[in-house]
Parts: C-alpha cells; sequence; structure tokens
C-alpha cells in the first residue's frame, strides 16, 4: 500500500545524487547499541519461534532432495569420508602446492612492465570502455530541472520504504515515469512531510520526514542514494526491556510514545515541524537541533493530522479522534486555544491556501466539514456551526488538499476507492468530477506544486496514479482559464 505521497518541488534535487558511504565500524556500533535491531527482532521473536519448526522441515526436504539428485547425476557418496575423498583427490588433480611455479615458454600474466599500461588513457580499451559506462550510468541517474519528483511511502510484504518516482517532461506528448531510486526504513510509515531546512549546511536542504508506527520521526536525505540511515531523528526508543510479563521501555527526552500519525512543515520557520501522535499529544520539534521545543495536550484522543496556517505561520491547527479541533496561536502562548466539535473522528484537515480565515476537515464518517475561524470562541463549551458540511463520500475521507492555483477548488480521496473534485465557492460545495483511479482505499492525496491541475494519488493496491485533472472536460472548461497563470508561491503549497 501507499500511506502518503509528497511533490518535490521542480529543480530542487541534485541532479545527480551522491553515492551514500558504506556505515564506519562507528556507525555501524552507533545502531547496535540504538536498539533498533533488536527492538524490531523482539517483535518478531514470536512468530520466528512458531515457524521454526517448518523451517527445519523444510532445510531437511530440501537436504534430501539435493542428495537425491547428486545421486541421481552419480556424484553422491555414500558416506562423508566418501566427499571428503572426492575432495582431496580434486585438489591433487589441481595440484595447489604448486600454483604459482610457471611452466619453461609459458608466462601467465605477460613479458614485462611494458604491459602493464597504455601509452594514454585514449589508447586503453579498458580503461575507455570503463569512461563509456560510467557516462551510462551517470546518464541513467541523472535528475533534469524540468522533471517532477513524487516521494511515495510504501509497504509492500512487510518491507517498508520510500520510492522516488521521476515523471519525465514530456517532449512528444507522452511521459515516462519511472522510480529513480528508493530508502529502505525500519517501520511501517504513515505520514511525510517534505522540507528544505539546511540540514547539511547550505541555504537549502531536501529531505523528507517521515511518521511511522514506532515514535521515531526520521528525517532522510533525498540527495542521497543507497543510505542506510537517517540524516536527523527525532524522539524514540532509547531502550526496551522484557522482565517476564513485564515490559519496560525508556525514551529519548520529549518523544512522542506511540505511532506518529500526522506531519506538518513550517514553510516560515523552516526548522520547525509539528507531529501528531496516538499518544493523545501534539509536539513541534526544532528539527536542526533535534530537540522538542513544546509539547501541546489538548486532546483526549489520537491526534491524527496537523496543520500551520499559510498566512499566520504561528497558527498550528490539531484534530483528533476526540471528535475536536483545536487551533492555538503561537504568538499568544498562554491562551488555551480555539475549539471545535465536529460529527466524527478526524482523518485530515487543510488550512485553504487562498484565505487565513477558512480550513476544512474530514471526517471518519465520509463528510468534510468546514470552518471560519473569525466565528471562533475560547469558551470551549460553545458549539459552533460549521461554514458547511458535505456528505462527500460513502465511507472515511481519509485525505483531503486544496489546489494551490485554483480558489475553492478541493480534492477528497476515501475508503471507498473514489477521488473526487469539488468546487467550494460561496460555501455551497458541489461535485464537478469524479473519477476511480484503481489505487484501491485511497490514502493520499497531493495535487503538484510545479503543474496545479496533475493529482499524485496513493492507496491500498499500492501503485502510483497520476490524473490529470484537465483531461476531465468539465474540469477543463471550468478551469481551463488558469491553466497558463503564473504558478503559486512556495508558501501556498
Amino acid at each position: 500500500m501507499i500511506s502518503s505521497v509528497s511533490w518535490i518541488p521542480k529543480g530542487v534535487l541534485k541532479s545527480v545524487p551522491t553515492a551514500a558511504d558504506p556505515p564506519s565500524k562507528e556507525e555501524l556500533e552507533e545502531i547496535l547499541k540504538s536498539g533498533v535491531l533488536g527492538i524490531r527482532e523482539e517483535s518478531e521473536d514470536e512468530e520466528t519461534e512458531e515457524n521454526m519448526n517448518v523451517d527445519e522441515l523444510k532445510q531437511d526436504d530440501e537436504l534430501a532432495r539435493a542428495l537425491s539428485a547428486a545421486d541421481a547425476l552419480g556424484k553422491a557418496s555414500s558416506s562423508s569420508k566418501g566427499v571428503t575423498d572426492s575432495l582431496t583427490n580434486a585438489l591433487k588433480e589441481l595440484d595447489m602446492d604448486k600454483y604459482d611455479e610457471e611452466e619453461d615458454g609459458v608466462e601467465l600474466f605477460g613479458s614485462g612492465l611494458a604491459n602493464l599500461y597504455y601509452p594514454s588513457n585514449d589508447v586503453d580499451p579498458y580503461l575507455k570502455d570503463k569512461d563509456e559506462d560510467d557516462s551510462e550510468e551517470e546518464e541513467d541517474i541523472t535528475i533534469k530541472p524540468e522533471d517532477a519528483v513524487i516521494v511515495c511511502a510504501r509497504n509492500e510484504d512487510d518491507v517498508s520504504h520510500l520510492e522516488v518516482w521521476i515523471l519525465e517532461d514530456p517532449t512528444d506528448g507522452d511521459s515516462n515515469m519511472y522510480v529513480h531510486h528508493d530508502i529502505v526504513i525500519p517501520a511501517f510509515p504513515l505520514c511525510t512531510a517534505w522540507l528544505d531546512c539546511p540540514l547539511n549546511g547550505g541555504d537549502k536542504g531536501n529531505f523528507i520526514a517521515v511518521g511511522s508506527m514506532e515514535p521515531t520521526i526520521e528525517i532522510w536525505d533525498l540527495d542521497i542514494m543507497d543510505e542506510v540511515q537517517p540524516t536527523a531523528t527525532l524522539g524514540g526508543i532509547i531502550e526496551k526491556k522484557k522482565k517476564g510479563k513485564k515490559k519496560t521501555i525508556k525514551y529519548k527526552d520529549g518523544s512522542h510514545t506511540g505511532p506518529v500519525l500526522g506531519l506538518a512543515w513550517n514553510k516560515e520557520y523552516r526548522n520547525l515541524l509539528a507531529s501528531a501522535s496516538a499518544d493523545k499529544l501534539v509536539k513541534i520539534w526544532d528539527v536542526a537541533t533535534e530537540t522538542c521545543n513544546l509539547t501541546l495536550e489538548n486532546h483526549t484522543d489520537k491526534v491524527q493530522a496537523v496543520a500551520w496556517n499559510h498566512f499566520a505561520p504561528q497558527v498550528l491547527l490539531s484534530g483528533s479522534f476526540d471528535h475536536s479541533v483545536v487551533m492555538k496561536d503561537g504568538r499568544i502562548p498562554s491562551h488555551s486555544g480555539f475549539k471545535w466539535t465536529v460529527a466524527a473522528e478526524v482523518e485530515k484537515l487543510e488550512w485553504d491556501p487562498h484565505t487565513e480565515h477558512s480550513f476544512v476537515v474530514s471526517l471518519e464518517n465520509g463528510t468534510v466539514t468546514g470552518f471560519d475561524i473569525r466565528t471562533a470562541s475560547s469558551e470551549l463549551s460553545s458549539q459552533l456551526k460549521p461554514s458547511f458540511t458535505l456528505h462527500a463520500h460513502d465511507k472515511a475521507v481519509c485525505t483531503i488538499v486544496y489546489n494551490s492555483l485554483v480558489p475553492n477548488l478541493l480534492a477528497t480521496g476515501s475508503e471507498d476507492k473514489m477521488v473526487k473534485l469539488w468546487d467550494l465557492s460561496d460555501q455551497q460545495p458541489s461535485c464537478i468530477a469524479s473519477k476511480n483511479p484503481k489505487a484501491g482505499a485511497v490514502f493520499s492525496i497531493s495535487f503538484s506544486q510545479d503543474s496545479p491541475f496533475t493529482l499524485a494519488i496513493g492507496g491500498a493496491k499500492g501503485k502510483l496514479q497520476l490524473w490529470d485533472t484537465l483531461s476531465d472536460p468539465d474540469i477543463a472548461k471550468r478551469y481551463g482559464k488558469y491553466a497558463n497563470r503564473p504558478k503559486p508561491p512556495p508558501a501556498a503549497v
């Protein structure tokens, strides 16, 4: 399945990503000390024990088949001594004791130094071929500035990884899409957030933060291929012990203690990342120092989603399984915040990129609700009416996203396998297009910043899908005038 999709702005990735250095002895020791492998192995112990007898039987079967095959070929011996004798005879035939003695008139490695080099690289056929191979290999991994890049958080056969997809700019009307490289991650991914905070120096970076079934938030460098360790980690488990039936877990300072369900990067304060967790908490992290700056305890159940306001970057929304949405304003830290009650568990929430006053919330019961913060009240008992309530899907609306170019254009994706486009003008939502993208239950959708009518879709079937929404006649007729307009600023994504 694909649990999350994120577009990377064009031209951000290195044209030729750097190959990761193999981990040093110290880094390997650090991985072992961290207990990550032990923690993962411990969770697999029961399954391993259950399967051990089956594996042993399989090995016995394989050995029996191998011996039968060898016997049929006339090479199997009736005892282990026979095997040893066969090996001894073979070594005698090779006369390994004299392998480095040359026979008269036979030169095994050439006649001297003259054959060890060529006058120039241009006439050395081996070096020339190598250069050509290197050039072809580099060309294969080169990312052009006009190429679109999508990162998918994917799980298949209990293996979790990030796939970096390239969508080549079409030159003849046909586009080519392929996986450029992937990053193996240790736990089932639940959410991602792209960020350009310069963790490795310079003005900007190119990183993806990943929340998973573990309490650790990992931040991976997308400009490095074959990397085995994240650039930074936020929180996590230091130690996990089991004494009889009791388990004790020691966490890093400020860490979440449950799965990380939602992430949001602050595009104005670029070192800040907000996280939502099953431990009922919202945390704000400084990714540069890998520390938790603030912990918010506004909910009584799992927190599923967080989002920063595009126009007031100190304002943060959070949505929970407790049927509530809370808004906190960092400019007023002593304020208890504003709270809205919704009809079901919150799946996702999004600020409108075209106005600072509006946001939408998608719910587990298939509805989408819109709110205007100008009607907010700090009285927790007050029941504020939403701007609109829309029965969008027949099952949970797992994902929603505004179009950054077209005002009032909202996309929704659901467990009912459908993706729909809505016009929210005048707080009177109307469905203007719908599609079954053949992705299974839809868990994540995202409009491209560079091509705002292209929608990436990820779902239960684990195959990335793209929808060129302008290919729909109604969308083209209604919004075609926006197609040639300037691209929106990055802060509006």
